[in-house]
């Protein structure tokens, strides 16, 4: 598994995201044109990066101050000169998803181009 800081730095701030319920770091992380699209128990959901922050910030309490337990696990990260792929398990809202992230580098800094997830039984 090839492995990069910058990468490691965008999935660590995405969960801190999800964590304390905050659009605007979800914004930091995802490209401007990303997509996130994905099965939820309910059937299939897609979302630009603004409704997926709106999405994120409307979790209140927050996982953080709710208490939740915490899970990120790097599954396996694959590089490709400025490009990567990324596959994550994360606890979040109660369920545990494993997400496949599109990644690419832009002047030295990784961004989330596109966030495939599914929820795992």
């Amino acid at each position: 598994m090839d492995s990069d800081p910058g990468i490691k730095d965008c999935v660590t701030r995405y969960y801190q995201s999800l964590r304390s319920s905050d659009p605007e770091l979800v914004r930091e992380v995802f490209h401007p044109r990303a997509r996130i699209i994905g099965y939820l128990p309910d059937g299939l959901h897609e979302m630009t990066v603004d409704e997926f922050a709106d999405f994120v910030e409307s979790q209140q309490p927050s996982p953080d101050d709710s208490g939740a337990e915490r899970m990120l696990e790097i599954v396996s990260c694959d590089i490709a000169g400025e490009t990567g792929c990324v596959r994550l398990r994360e606890g979040y809202l109660g369920m545990v998803f494993l997400d496949t992230f599109s990644m690419l580098r832009v002047d030295g800094r990784w961004w989330i181009c596109n966030k495939l997830f599914h929820v795992e039984d």
